[in-house]
């Protein structure tokens, strides 16, 4: 059984368009050849120990920022306790006057 095929006649202007062979590769070889031309991470005891010591810094800047901010608290609320005493202290001496 011969199943008839249709013929595609060319329009009026139609450009040949030519792909190079180059353009006809599998999609295993495209992802190994994108795979190899990417640089691989190497870490050398120089970078190791830049890494480390950026760490270590960051570290002690959080931690001397976060200790400040407990001191700030501490210092307001200790002022914010005097204030009071010495407030308490003005009412009581001047009911005592009346």
């Amino acid at each position: 059984m011969v199943i008839p095929t249709a013929v595609i006649e060319p329009t009026a202007v139609t450009p040949a368009v030519h792909i190079p062979a180059a353009a006809h590769v599998p999609p295993s070889a495209a992802f190994a050849t994108a795979a190899r031309s990417r640089p691989a991470v190497q870490l050398t005891p120089g970078t190791a120990l830049a890494l480390v010591g950026g760490g270590t810094a960051a570290v002690l800047v959080v931690g001397a920022v976060l200790v400040s901010m407990l001191l700030a608290v501490a210092v307001t609320g200790a002022s914010v306790a005097v204030c009071a005493v010495v407030l308490r202290s003005l009412i009581g001496s001047s009911r005592k006057r009346r």
